[in-house]
C-alpha cells in the first residue's frame, strides 16, 4: 500500500481509538454505589446503560464476521460488575477485541450488506461500513452522552470530550 491508498480500517481504527479514550473516561466515573441509579421511570439504570456502553465495541465482530444479527436467536448477556476497575476491564478487552478485528479484516468486507432482523421481520440491511458508523460509533456516542446525563445529575463532574466542560476550571 502507497501512502495515497486509503484503508477504510487504518480510519475507522483511528477513531475508534480517539472515541474510546473519551468512553473510558466516562466509564470511569461510574459510581458503583450508584448502579440502581435511573433519572426517569422510562430511563435504564445506570448499571445496564454503562454495560451497554461497555458492550457496544463487541458488535465490531459481529457485523465484520457474520452477515446479520437475529435478535429472535439467543444472544450472549454482558457480564454484570461491582467495581469501577471490572468495568474499565471489560471494556478495555471489548475496544481492544474491536481494533484486532478491524486490522485484520479485508477492505471488501466493509461493503458487504449485513442484516439487523428480529426473525422475519428486517430493521434494515446496509453495508457493514455504514453499520460500523452507526451502530458502534453513532451508537457509542449517544450512549455516552446519556451517561453523561447520569453524571450531572449525580453532581459528577463531566470531562471533556470535544473540547471542556462546565466543570473545565480552566475556561
Amino acid at each position: 500500500m502507497t501512502t495515497t491508498e486509503f484503508q477504510l480500517s487504518t480510519a475507522l481504527i483511528a477513531e475508534l481509538k480517539h472515541e474510546g479514550a473519551t468512553t473510558r473516561k466516562m466509564l470511569a466515573l461510574v459510581p458503583t454505589d450508584k448502579l440502581t441509579y435511573k433519572p426517569h421511570e422510562k430511563s435504564m439504570i445506570l448499571e445496564n446503560l454503562a454495560k451497554h456502553l461497555a458492550e457496544i465495541p463487541t458488535w465490531t465482530s459481529v457485523i465484520l464476521n457474520q452477515d446479520e444479527l437475529d435478535f429472535a436467536k439467543p444472544y450472549p448477556k454482558t457480564p454484570s460488575f461491582t467495581t469501577s476497575a471490572e468495568l474499565l476491564a471489560m471494556y478495555d478487552k471489548n475496544l481492544a477485541e474491536a481494533i484486532k478485528v478491524l486490522e485484520i479484516v479485508k477492505e471488501e468486507e466493509f461493503f458487504r450488506n449485513w442484516t439487523m432482523r428480529h426473525g422475519e421481520q428486517i430493521f434494515f440491511t446496509m453495508p457493514k461500513a455504514a453499520v460500523i458508523r452507526s451502530w458502534v460509533f453513532n451508537h457509542s456516542v449517544h450512549h455516552r452522552a446519556q451517561l453523561g446525563v447520569y453524571l450531572r445529575l449525580l453532581n459528577i463532574a463531566l470531562p471533556s470530550s470535544y473540547g471542556p466542560t462546565a466543570d473545565d476550571t480552566k475556561m
